[in-house]
């Protein structure tokens, strides 16, 4: 594990624990049928010593991340940690309340302001500020902001776009591999899941989005809100492709958004995501340093506790700009050596300050997958050799390793050898393949989930703890349905036209839409745009202007209309001319995805 931290370091414990005011009463916050959404009694357990089955960074991680509460950060800044994955922020105003980052649901935003104002009084929210374009720091609004309420929501600037389209593009694949990053299934206990290292889960209630009414477009823009004069700092291309922080000079309070926590983020998170830029995300620290911290008491992100102390802060700032600038400058240095990503991960260790510093440990991001991605960013999949870049598909691969090393009950033999002998990657390794190669074969399943429970276990990562424990609960046959689901009805209504059919061109399946061809227009009368959709070779495509052929349906309709008629296929209200065929032939060609796909069986 190399250098550690002080065991004895209580400072993370004291941050975390000051400022208390006061947490609910709630055994659990529920929705509107009465199902648990947060369960703020699941994580008792961590009161405990750290058991056999848990790697003891990880459980003191989660010890801190289980705190809930109302916690006063300065004078006039509040926050609720623990009410779900994120932290909801509270700036108090002349004339209200300012909420920063609402959470993931709309319960658990409730019950966060329910208990704000059990504490500070019955203050009406006067704005909204969303930091960054990640579904735990907005879905949540409308549990705080009552419906038809007047109120500036501010949004860096590109917020919407990546807010709707990471959800909507990839989201039924990003949501299935969300339930093994997070374990939100998984039984929460010793021997199961204990947290993800950012928070302790993700909620399960109603997702939720109020569109942006102001953006931030430059650095250094300063905004007056409720009496509050706010200075904000864009840092796209950081922890996410619209982000910013934000300074209250007044306050003296300096606002890291997900930019800085206590813990090495992802570069590329285990779910899916666009590899981000540790490079400009380094440079971005630099510039909150020069901009912010000589006038900043206390700092706060929107997971995990403050950091208090001008000297501290900028402390914490450096080191977390240092992680990632080392992680960045020595993958390109040893990739230009002719080194592979994977190669790489297994050679770079961090610096003693770092590895000494909790706040810079693997508990949300690792060394070891942040190293991969960034040699993804920059070289792509494919290492160079050519050996692979035309392998056997998984399923063929498997069946031919397990033929080539004597058959399953050789391979068995071997892993249990490994297994045995504590070579648990080894093991994961070769039965994969047996189970690849036979997913029927039983004591291939159970000893491969045998070794993702070590594995899974020893981790210092929450997420790969979780991704261990889920893999060994689907190989027993223990597969959950996902619930989560990103595309509620607030996302799919902020989605742009152009996203609406973008959407609709990535469930063409293309094979079946081969040999067909057709056009539809599309007279959106409340946004007075014309659109044409056209099919061919099958691949969906969408202009504003054409040659003037007419098209085989004309539909007109305003936006409200076009998400009705895809999501139930009808045409209530739409005016159409020409042949209603061609919509019923485009909708017939769309794939609708697999919300419950299988990952660790073929």
């Amino acid at each position: 594990m190399g250098v550690m931290p002080s065991p004895g370091d209580r400072t993370d414990f004291e941050n975390a624990d000051k400022g208390f005011v006061g947490t609910t009463s709630q055994e659990a916050i529920t929705d509107a049928e009465g199902r648990v959404v947060w369960d703020f009694g699941a994580y008792a357990f961590l009161d405990g010593p750290c058991p056999e089955t848990a790697n003891p960074s990880l459980w003191r991680q989660s010890q801190l991340t289980a705190r809930h509460g109302l916690y006063q950060v300065a004078a006039g800044v509040y926050q609720v940690r623990g009410f779900d994955l994120s932290n909801v922020s509270f700036i108090e105003g002349e004339q209200g309340v300012i909420v920063i980052d609402p959470l993931l649901s709309t319960e658990c935003a409730a019950a966060a302001v329910a208990l704000y104002r059990e504490h500070r009084g019955d203050r009406p929210v006067s704005a909204v500020v969303y930091t960054h374009s990640h579904a735990d720091h907005f879905g949540g609004v409308r549990g705080v902001v009552p419906e038809g309420a007047d109120i500036p929501v501010i949004a860096p600037a590109g917020f919407l776009e990546h807010a709707v389209s990471e959800n909507v593009y990839a989201g039924t694949a990003m949501n299935r591999r969300s339930l093994y990053m997070y374990g939100a299934a998984l039984p929460k206990s010793a021997v199961g899941q204990i947290g993800a290292g950012l928070g302790q889960t993700t909620s399960t209630g109603t997702i939720s989005l109020i569109e942006p009414t102001l953006s931030i477009t430059e650095t250094g823009q300063e905004e007056v809100v409720d009496g509050v004069r706010i200075v904000f700092q864009l840092t796209p291309g950081t922890e996410a492709p619209a982000e910013m922080n934000f300074h209250l000079p007044e306050h003296r309070v300096l606002c890291m958004a997900e930019n800085a926590t206590h813990n090495l983020h992802n570069v590329l998170t285990l779910r899916g995501a666009l590899v981000r830029d540790p490079r400009v995300w380094a440079r971005y620290l630099t510039e909150a340093i020069e901009m912010f911290t000589a006038d900043s008491d206390v700092l706060f992100a929107s997971h995990h506790w403050p950091t208090w102390g001008t000297r501290e802060l900028t402390a914490f700032l450096s080191q977390q700009r240092d992680l990632y600038a080392y992680l960045h400058d020595q993958t390109l240095r040893l990739l230009n050596r002719g080194c592979t990503g994977t190669e790489i991960a297994e050679m770079i260790e961090l610096p003693p300050e770092l590895e000494r510093a909790w706040h810079a440990r693997g508990y949300y991001g690792s060394v070891s997958h942040n190293v991969k991605a960034i040699y993804q960013r920059y070289m792509g999949w494919f290492d160079g050799n050519p050996a692979h870049l035309w392998e056997l598909p998984p399923e063929e691969s498997a069946r031919r390793h397990v033929e080539l090393m004597g058959g399953a009950q050789a391979v068995l033999s071997k892993a249990e050898e490994a297994f045995e002998a504590g070579e648990w990657r080894w093991a994961a390794q070769i039965l994969n393949y047996a189970v690849f190669a036979d997913p029927s074969h039983t004591a291939a399943r159970e000893l491969l989930a045998k070794v993702y429970d070590r594995l899974g276990q020893g981790s210092e990562n929450g997420t790969w703890r979780n991704f261990y424990l889920q893999g060994a609960a689907e190989l027993r046959g223990n597969k959950p349905q996902n619930t989560l689901d990103t595309t509620s009805p607030d996302v799919v209504r902020a989605l742009s036209v152009e996203q609406v059919f973008d959407s609709l061109a990535v469930r063409v399946d293309g094979p079946r839409a081969w040999g067909t061809r057709l056009s539809i227009d599309w007279n959106l009368t409340d946004l007075k745009e014309e659109i044409r959709t056209s099919l061919a070779n099958g691949v969906l495509t969408q202009s504003g202007t054409h040659d003037g052929t007419p098209a085989d349906l004309t539909v007109t309709l305003t936006k409200p209309q076009l998400l009705g008629l895809l999501a139930t296929g009808g045409l209530d209200g739409a005016q159409t001319s020409g042949d209603p065929q061609a919509l019923t032939t485009l909708m017939g060609l769309l794939d609708a995805g697999d919300r419950d796909f299988d990952i660790v069986t073929p």
